[in-house]
């Protein structure tokens, strides 16, 4: 059997040889680098998500203070109108919320003087008084004959009295009549778009209507409201 030479076996020992072994710097470098491009995609990620929430956060805010400006200027409307007659003053509290449109349309008119000087026109006993620019008696002409055979027990809040509403009847000429109920209603949000509620000087408008009327309802002495003052509070 022939002997191999030992350049030989040398020569075979090279070629049985494994591959090269990764350098432990090699190792850390590349560890290095994955490392890094965690990182990076980390500070990424949180870069815009938090973008995202801040601009969500800004338009909640936006919204937020927007309503907070429709609330504070509600909120500085006056809350109290005082009738002044030549009986006394009649207090109301106004319903913003309730009637928001009504309402402005009433301080608009107090502001402008509107009702300085306006007559109750109409006295309807134990129902009804009405101030207004208008003769006709309107809103309350169909009310008598309901009201005599209205059973005084059934009430509701919607049917109270001393109640301050408007008709609902649109005038083009820019008329504004006011009605306060001395009684029950029983169809009173069909008739009136009630927009406030005596807390003070009940016994006033109890007095109004116990004035003499003809057979049209009317006063027979003139009684005016003086004039109208607005208040924040009472």
């Amino acid at each position: 059997m022939a002997r191999i030479k030992p350049q030989a076996l040398l020569q075979q020992s090279k070629k049985k040889k494994g591959p090269a072994r990764i350098s432990v710097s090699t190792i850390i470098l590349f560890s290095l680098i994955v490392v890094l491009a965690v990182f990076f995609l980390h500070s990424t990620y949180r870069y815009w998500s938090q973008r995202s929430r801040i601009q969500i956060e800004d338009k909640e805010s936006v919204f937020k203070g927007d309503d907070s400006f429709l609330d504070s200027k509600k909120s500085d409307l006056p809350g109290y109108a005082v009738l002044e007659t030549a009986k006394g003053s009649i207090t109301v509290e106004l319903f913003k919320d309730s009637s928001p449109e009504v309402v402005d349309q009433f301080l608009d008119l107090c502001q402008r003087g509107h009702f300085n000087g306006m007559l109750f026109r109409h006295v309807i006993k134990h129902y009804v008084i009405q101030a207004g620019d208008s003769d006709k008696l309107g809103a309350a002409e169909d009310w008598t004959s309901k009201g005599k055979n209205y059973n005084r027990l059934y009430t509701s809040l919607k049917h109270e009295a001393f109640m301050l509403g408007t008709s609902k009847t649109k005038h083009d000429n820019g008329a504004f009549e006011i009605f306060i109920t001395t009684a029950p209603i029983p169809d009173l949000n069909e008739k009136l778009t009630v927009f406030g509620k005596i807390v003070k000087g009940e016994d006033i408008v109890q007095e109004i209507e116990e004035v003499d009327t003809d057979e049209h309802y009317r006063p027979k002495s003139s009684i005016a409201i003086r004039r109208v003052t607005l208040k924040q509070s009472i």
